[in-house]
């Protein structure tokens, strides 16, 4: 299996289009080639001539830990390029940005989630790119979550930096298949092109994550398979007063982690309500105690996720409505718990946190409504889920 960037790399003829072009690239530290170089310098031993790079949130070193955390713009000391971060004073490139180059390359690892804000900043170059008469390469890489959908759909007027569109949570494509879905649902008019990867099957033995591939964290939060395969659920927690785990070796790999909730009592409660929903993995109780981050120092009862080995099922294991069917669980056995964190998630100060991350308030509604049912939240999910996949079905590059 190649990724775009190593096909672009062994092919002169693909490189032939950058010949006498400024060429920035947009990178972070899983930008690698199969031998583990980084994007940036094998671009420039191959002879392209990098004018610029770019970093998305976390930055293009990963070194920045939590969300809501800016990185500066600098210099690269190797190559004396200028590095520009798209999270800190910026989202979107600016005009000044945008004039150091005219090819950009975008080539990150994604996780295949709406809320993952790699997504969100394709966007933001491919409309910044049709604005200064830009073109766009997507060095491809593959959907470590595979082709599975999941989620309601984003609702218009719920835009933000983590719902670019109207997609799902798990939106089942590619980086480069999702640039193609942009520029047609956006109408963009730039010069868009995929350098698309060789032999990945999404529904080979990795369901998604090729074997003979190293993980490298494309952020810092992002630490194996496991936790991509259920990002697309676990980051609810983000906008919940439970723990997702951050400040332990295992973060976003459990359904929750508090000091007053008694695990096992809601993993029964869950299994009760929709045993369906607990397929494709194994549950496990345990015990944890940030370091960091929500209850720091506090020793916190939790579920931990198995998606992985002889207890992962690809066509069964649905994320988000195993994290929606925690929520429930946690809500009818603790009616007035404080569930619902209220800060400014990703600097959105109208909306509670759980809303802005779903695209809507329909989740947290379902949550809690105590007369609302599984298949309340089903018959929602169903309906967006065919919808996307409908939308979306000639952009697949992949089969």
């Amino acid at each position: 299996m190649k990724n775009g960037i190593d096909r672009l790399i062994a092919d002169p003829a693909l490189r032939a289009p950058l010949d006498g072009r400024r060429v920035a690239l947009l990178a972070h530290p899983a930008s690698v080639t199969e031998d583990l170089t980084h994007s940036l310098d094998a671009l420039i031993a191959a002879g392209v001539k990098v004018t610029s790079a770019f970093g998305p949130q976390h930055g293009l070193k990963g070194d920045k830990q939590d969300n809501m955390v800016e990185t500066a713009d600098e210099t690269d000391p190797v190559h004396g390029i200028p590095v520009f971060s798209l999270y800190g004073e910026v989202r979107r490139p600016t005009g000044q940005m945008m004039s150091t180059a005219d090819v950009f390359l975008f080539d990150l690892q994604d996780l295949g989630c709406r809320i993952y804000t790699f997504v969100t900043t394709l966007l933001y170059l491919l409309e910044e790119a049709a604005k200064h008469g830009k073109s766009v390469w997507v060095l491809d890489r593959p959907n470590p979550a595979g082709r599975p959908v999941e989620g309601t759909l984003l609702l218009p007027g719920q835009e933000s930096f983590v719902g670019a569109a109207p997609m799902p949570m798990r939106h089942g494509l590619t980086m480069g298949e999702m640039g193609s879905w942009f520029v047609e649902h956006f109408n963009l008019d730039v010069d868009y092109r995929v350098i698309g990867m060789e032999g990945w099957d999404p529904d080979g033995p990795g369901h998604g994550w090729p074997a003979d591939r190293v993980w490298i964290n494309p952020s810092p939060n992002a630490a194996n398979v496991n936790m991509a395969r259920a990002y697309a659920g676990t980051v609810m927690i983000e906008g919940a007063t439970l723990s997702e785990g951050r400040g332990t070796t295992r973060p976003l790999e459990v359904l929750f982690g508090a000091p007053d909730l008694d695990a096992a009592a809601v993993r029964a409660e869950m299994e009760r309500l929709a045993p369906d929903w607990l397929k494709g993995c194994a549950l496990r109780e345990t015990w944890f105690e940030p370091t960091f981050h929500k209850h720091q120092g506090k020793l916190c009862s939790a579920l931990m996720i198995h998606a992985e080995g002889p207890f992962y099922d690809h066509a069964t294991f649905r994320p988000w409505r195993l994290q929606a069917l925690a929520f429930k669980a946690i809500r009818n056995l603790h009616p007035e718990y404080e569930l619902w964190r209220d800060f400014p998630y990703e600097y959105e100060f109208d909306r509670l946190a759980i809303d802005v991350i779903n695209g809507g308030p329909a989740l947290r509604e379902w949550v809690d409504d105590p007369g609302s049912e599984p298949g309340d939240l089903e018959a929602l999910a169903s309906a967006d889920e065919a919808a996307w996949q409908e939308l979306t079905a000639a952009r697949i590059l992949y089969q």
